[in-house]
């Protein structure tokens, strides 16, 4: 599995709240893709972004949007992913770079995951 990761385009709103790279705890990051949930969020963006950043509706989950939005946050606060607020939508995207120099080889085991069915 391939992870690709698209380049950033000029003129991005500032990100929302999240930890700088070396605040980046293994710990936290490992409790927040313990979710199923969230683990398919991260390896969708991994392995199937169509654009730089992606909106919720985009990873067709039904789910209720409180869910989805405790799910994403807790991806955001963990820094798995970065979001940013672009009128009343997020979007978010992996922190791939982040993530590979705190903790290498993590991201490929996510994408290498198989998700059970069900999950």
């Amino acid at each position: 599995m391939t992870i690709e990761v698209l380049p950033e385009p000029a003129g991005l709103p500032d990100p929302l709240p999240e930890p700088a790279v070396g605040e980046l705890r293994l710990e936290t990051v490992l409790s927040a893709l313990s979710d199923p949930l969230r683990l398919r969020i991260v390896r969708k963006l991994l392995l199937e972004s169509e654009d730089f950043d992606h909106t919720c509706g985009w990873f067709g989950l039904d789910r209720p949007k409180s869910s989805l939005t405790h799910h994403f946050r807790a991806l955001r606060e963990a820094g798995v992913t970065r979001q940013r607020q672009y009128g009343l939508e997020r979007r978010s995207h992996v922190r791939v770079a982040d993530l590979n120099a705190r903790f290498p080889g993590l991201l490929d085991l996510v994408a290498a995951w198989t998700p059970a069915d069900g999950d």
